[in-house]
């Protein structure tokens, strides 16, 4: 296979790991702005987040930097969605 063509689908491979990270700070935001997480899934974030340590775990094994970098990324900004949606969910439950 042509260098050229691996080479490029590892820069958009960091790019889209770039990318997919940051997908989840808006969403983030919108919560912490409005204080309100009624139409989010919890299961769904937290499935995410399982997903994305697993991935990581699985970077880590297979020493692909890269992909631990990425999805170490999209576990943090996720991890601040889902805890955002518990937090938002069980605060506005005692107002």
């Amino acid at each position: 296979m042509c260098c050229c063509f691996v080479e490029f689908v590892e820069f958009m491979f960091g790019v889209s790991m770039f990318f997919n990270a940051i997908l989840f700070i808006p969403q983030a935001v919108k919560i912490y702005k409005t204080k309100n997480a009624r139409d989010l899934s919890l299961t769904t974030f937290i499935g995410f987040n399982i997903i994305q340590l697993f991935t990581i775990l699985h970077g880590y094994v297979r020493d692909d930097w890269p992909l631990v970098r990425g999805m170490g990324m999209s576990f943090v900004f996720c991890g601040m969605v889902t805890f955002l949606i518990f937090l938002y969910r069980n605060v506005n439950k005692f107002r």
